[in-house]
């Protein structure tokens, strides 16, 4: 089918970005000694990003001053086109304007830290999130849906690369909480806007963290100098590079 990509809004007015591929969880869990929480199964959960540092295909991202472990995420997104609050999952999906990519950088050893604490992640993410290269309407994916209304899923492979050499390999078909589920969830009591934006998460093998992190085939954590290439089919590629940390 082709493609007609349209831009991405110039605001982005929130950022919500869910945990909602098993695969990941159970995977990133086990590294860390953890066995998986029930309690994961029962709501999709959430947290909020920086929605004002947000960057775009092509652009350079500043690796924070304070991490040695500087991470990619590959997701799949949605921005919001019609407004809503308490949006059944049933009807959910007309609210969607267009998917996208998304990176949602992740300082890990900060992460790491600050969710011991019980709260976070806070400066574990909040410092760079990429979305790109465009947005592909829903219409335009219709002939690789598997169910409908709110079970519907998107049979899509996802791949990352760094500096050309593979490292994930997904689908977002793998979701557990299917685009509905999430929405449904997120305007719980709230209203949603045009121009929100919501991650999926990450998919199955989808960072370095749950590949292994210094174990992974790169072989270690990101650094100034590397291209990082997320593709999902029929959405395009996003890239970016690494560059040194921000001076003052």
């Amino acid at each position: 089918m082709e493609s007609n990509p349209m831009k991405l809004p110039d605001k982005i007015n929130s950022l919500r970005d869910f945990y909602a591929f098993e695969q990941h969880v159970k995977t990133a869990r086990a590294n860390r000694g953890l066995d998986m929480i029930p309690e994961w199964y029962e709501i999709p959960v959430f947290y909020f990003s920086n929605h004002n540092a947000i960057f775009h295909d092509s652009d350079t991202i500043p690796m924070p001053s304070y991490t040695q472990r500087l991470d990619y995420e590959l997701e799949i997104a949605f921005i919001i086109g019609e407004g809503g609050i308490n949006i059944r999952a049933e009807k959910a999906l007309r609210h969607i304007a267009g998917y996208t990519i998304m990176n949602d950088w992740s300082a890990r050893d900060i992460q790491m830290k600050e969710m011991r604490v019980g709260l976070g992640p806070a400066k574990g993410k909040d410092f760079a999130t990429s979305l790109g290269p465009s947005l592909i309407t829903p219409d335009e994916l219709a002939d690789r849906t598997i169910g409908t209304g709110a079970d519907l899923r998107y049979d899509l492979t996802m791949t990352a690369r760094v500096n050309g050499q593979e490292l994930s390999r997904g689908n977002a078909k793998d979701i557990y909480f299917p685009f509905a589920q999430l929405i449904e969830r997120a305007s719980t009591d709230v209203m949603l806007y045009p121009g929100d934006v919501i991650g999926s998460g990450t998919v199955g093998t989808g960072c370095l963290l749950e590949l292994g992190g210094e174990k992974s085939a790169l072989g270690r954590w990101l650094q100034p100098g590397d291209v990082v290439e997320l593709e999902i089919e029929r959405l395009g590629i996003l890239r970016n590079i690494v560059g040194p940390p921000r001076t003052i």
